[in-house]
Parts: C-alpha cells; structure tokens; sequence
C-alpha cells in the first residue's frame, strides 16, 4: 500500500467520523426538541436561509418559545455538527441590535436535509404493519419488456422516454425491497413476542396466512418474468447506456464525480439481476419464500406452545396487568412485599434436604453465593414444567455383556491354572521364585492347610483338585521363604512344598482326605519323602 492510499483512507475514515455528529442533535439533553424545532424551520421550503431572529418569529407562530440569543446558539450548535452552514448577508434592519441578529444567516445543508428527513420519518413512523408495494413487480415486468424493445432497436431509441422507465424500474425495486424488510421486520417483532394469544394471535394469524401468501404468489408469478428479461437485456445494455449518455447531465463545478441516477451504469443492471437470479448465493425471490415459511413455522410453534396442556398455557399479559395495577396502588412497603410473593425473590436461604445432602457444609444459613450449585431438570428449568417428555429407552441387550464376562472368566481361570502349575511344578518352594499369581495362590492354600492341620492336630493339606494342585504345610524349626518381583514371603516354623493330587486323594471327598487322622498324616509323610 502505498502513502496515497493510507492518506486517502484516513481521510475517508475522518470524513465517517465526522458525519456522525449529523445525528447529534437528536440525542441532546434538555435540547433535543428545540434543535428538531429549528432543523424544520430550514426544510420546509426549498434554499430557505434564516436568521436567527426570523427562526425565534416562525417558532413562536408555532407556539414554541425560544429567544434570539438561544435560536442563534441552538444554530451555531448545528453549524458545528454539519447541519447548518452560515452565510453571511447584507440585511437592512432599523436597529444596530437587530444588525447583530440579522448580520449571518443559516442555510441547511446537502447532509443536514437528508439527516433530518430521516429523523423526521422515523418519528412520525408507526410502529404497525406497512403494507408490501407487491404490484411494483407486475409493473417491472411490464417496463423492462419496453427497454428491451428500445435496446433492440437503437436508432429508433427515445431517451426520454428510455430513462424515465430505467428511473421507474430501479425506482420501484429499492420501494419494493424496503417495504418487504420493513414488513418482515414487524413480523420478526411479532413473532417474538410470547404472550400473543386469543383475538390478538387471531388477527394476526389472518395477517400472516392471507398476506404473507399473497406476497409469496406476486413474487413467484412476476419474479422469472423479471430475471429473463433482465438476462436478455443484459447483453445489449450498452446501447441503454449511450442513450442515457446523450442527455444532459449534471457537472460539479470543482470537478468531482457526481453521483448518478440508478440504471445509468452497467454494474447496476449487473447487480439488479444478481438479486433476481442469486449470483452470490440465494436469490431475492428465494430468501423471501424461505422467510415466509420460517414465520409460519414460528406461528405454529406458538399455537402448539398455547395448546399443548404441560406447557404454561395462554398469555400472562392481563395477569401482568393487574399486577402493574396492584404496584401502582400500593405504598412502597407493600409493594415490596407484593414482588417477593409475585416473583419468589425472597432472600437466599440454603434449603437441607436431611440426609441426602451432597454436602452436609451447606446449611440453612449457608448462602445460595457460597453453596454448591442445585441440578435442576431441563424440562423444569427451560419450560417450566415437570412432565416427563421423550420416548421410554429401549431395554439393553445383556448378550455383549455376557460374552463380555465369560471372557473376563475364562481369562481368570486361566491365570489360576498357570498359578498351579507353576506351584506343582516347584514341588518344594523354600527359596523358590514365583510369580505374584503364583505366590497369591500359595498364600490361599496355605491358610487352607494351617486350618486342616489344626483340625488334625498334624501336618496340613489343602487340595484343588480343579486345578491340580496340593499344598502340604508342615511343622518345622526352619522357615519357608518364597521370593517373587514384588517382594519375598516367610512362613516362619513351617515347611511347604506343594505337589499334584494323588489318585486316591482324588477319588475321596475332601471331608473324608480330612478325617483320617493318623493314616492321612502317614501319607502325606511317604509323598513329602518322595519328593
């Protein structure tokens, strides 16, 4: 970027800047009536200048009273903000005092006119429904097939008569847009609201159903007329232009451009056919039909939200009302009283809820500030309501999770069988290495023989015969030390050492191998010595 171009954009950006003070009359404390007042003085006519005295005499026919010296202030006020520009003249005036009133003269300008013209329409503008110019897309239709005819053949072009009706064309779209935001705006407002109800939602249901409709069929009866002869014309526009080009124009005395009627430059027939035909993305046509549709969808949401028996019903608009009603009548006590019982805003206590508490810190003295926040349920905190919405959710199938712990079992037994393996396989374990399933293994059964020994008053055994395994515990002046990654086990004045189930063991059940005394201890001694 080079310095001419920042220079020119900070310029653009000051000149933005300084139109904003335009409007700065209208949100002036105390004044802003008396400014409005004397900003209609200067447009009512056309090239009307005042003096400052002569604004004070039209105000005061007006019944406004305001004196010279502030209507001269109210007036250099605005000549600061861009309203007003001076001009100075030679008055004749009978006295030096009214010479000093008189001398300069106010004259509004270009931007004060158009400021003001829009405040004033603003102002007066109801906040109703404005009624849609839908006939302007018929009468588009019908002037568009006219410069066609004149585009096609050149020499025979009537200019005048071609720029009225490229005026009237381009007139009529920026009318008829505006009117369908404006229109749609209200709707938006409308809608919005949510305690229409009764005769009023009625009325306006008609409104939205019967003109809504008839604006949605105008655009799609007239609208592809429009864009094919707009697509025809486009081609042989230039000839429109060379026609326009041939009346007289306006010239800017210090040379600057001059800003042109719509239609006479050929980006604005470009963009005039963008908006019909969505170019750039959705088209005019086709964002008024996708609008409509979203307001009856709202209009529907509202019905349901009236007629469904777990939402909150009608309007509260009357209740509201009379409530207004109650405050306005009441003493500044009693309606203090009255909004806390209306609203529940009564202080912020903590209530207990017994022994389901969360947190039992938080008592009924503990503020809601310093309290853990309450789950409150969607439906009760969105809609009001406690009814339970939703389908009812499906029972879920166990069979994942079966196969899931058949699995987690089969492992389990697994692991156990490799634990008794290694523990047969070590036959006696002082000074063995084991693994920790191993090791967990030996310290069962270990507790399972110390028991049968006691109850034998003898050596103890204990038998697995799922997993193939016998643990015998005896006693002895030496310990038993069994070494594993996660530390080291000492049976202190015990041996053990461990070994497969005999065939006979195996065929007798476990409550006769542990009843028979002497001739049980016998056997485990000659199996001990084999080993």
């Amino acid at each position: 970027m080079t310095t001419d171009d920042s220079t020119d954009e900070d310029s653009l950006a000051a000149e933005r800047d300084g139109r904003r003070d335009l409007y700065r009359y209208v949100t002036a404390d105390r004044y802003a009536a008396e400014y409005i007042a004397v900003m209609d003085q200067f447009t009512r006519t056309l090239l009307t200048d005042l003096s400052a005295a002569e604004v004070s005499e039209s105000l005061a026919e007006r019944g406004i009273v305001l004196s010279v010296e502030d209507a001269e202030t109210r007036c250099y006020s605005l000549v600061g903000w861009g309203n007003l520009l001076p001009v100075a003249r030679d008055p004749r005036v009978p006295t030096i005092a009214a010479l000093t009133h008189s001398r300069v003269r106010f004259q509004v300008t270009q931007l004060g006119a158009l400021v003001h013209e829009q405040v004033t329409e603003l102002l007066n503008r109801r906040d109703g429904a404005r009624e849609v110019a839908r006939e302007l897309l018929g009468s588009m239709a019908l002037l568009l097939k006219n410069i066609l005819a004149q585009a096609r053949n050149p020499r025979a072009i009537d200019a005048d008569a071609l720029a009225a009706d490229v005026t009237t064309v381009f007139t009529s779209h920026t009318y008829f847009t505006d009117t369908v935001r404006q229109f749609y705006a209200y709707l938006a407002s409308v809608l919005a609201r949510y305690d229409l109800a009764g005769e009023e939602y009625s009325t306006f249901k008609g409104l939205l159903l019967e003109y809504v409709h008839l604006i949605d069929t105008d655009v799609s009866r007239h609208s592809p007329a429009v864009r094919h002869r707009l697509e025809e014309l486009l081609p042989l526009v230039d000839h429109v232009l060379a026609a326009l080009d041939s009346l007289p124009t306006l010239a800017s005395p210090d040379g600057t451009p001059v800003e042109r009627l719509p239609g006479r430059q050929r980006g604005d027939w470009s963009e005039l056919l963008s908006w019909y035909r969505g170019d750039s993305g959705q088209s005019g046509p086709a964002h008024l039909r996708a609008t409509a549709e979203k307001a009856l969808g709202q209009l529907l949401t509202n019905a349901r939200r009236m007629l469904t028996s777990g939402g909150t019903g009608g309007a509260r608009r009357s209740d509201l009302l009379h409530l207004a009603t109650l405050f306005a009548e009441a003493s500044v006590e009693e309606a203090h009283r009255g909004f806390a019982a209306s609203f529940g805003t009564y202080s912020a206590r903590h209530l207990g809820f017994g022994p389901d508490e969360l947190d039992p810190r938080d008592t009924a003295s503990t503020s809601w500030w310093d309290a853990r926040p309450v789950d409150v349920p969607v439906s009760l905190r969105e809609r009001g309501d406690r009814a339970a919405r939703g389908r009812s959710s499906q029972v879920p199938d166990p069979g994942m999770d079966i196969v899931r712990l058949q699995e987690e079992a089969a492992q389990e037994a697994a692991a156990r069988q490799a634990a008794a393996d290694e523990l047969a396989a070590a036959g006696e374990l002082h000074e063995q290495r084991l693994t920790p399933s191993a090791r967990d293994l030996l310290l069962d059964k270990q507790s399972e023989a110390a028991d049968h020994g006691f109850a034998a008053r003898g050596p103890g055994r204990a038998d697995d015969f799922d997993l193939r395994v016998t643990v015998h515990a005896e006693d002895s002046d030496s310990p038993t030390v069994t070494r594993s990654d996660d530390g080291d086990v000492t049976f202190f004045r015990l041996r053990l050492y461990a070994s497969r189930p005999s065939a006979a063991a195996a065929s007798a059940s476990p409550d006769e191998a542990g009843t028979d005394g002497d001739e049980g201890n016998d056997a485990l001694r000659q199996e001990g010595q084999q080993l």
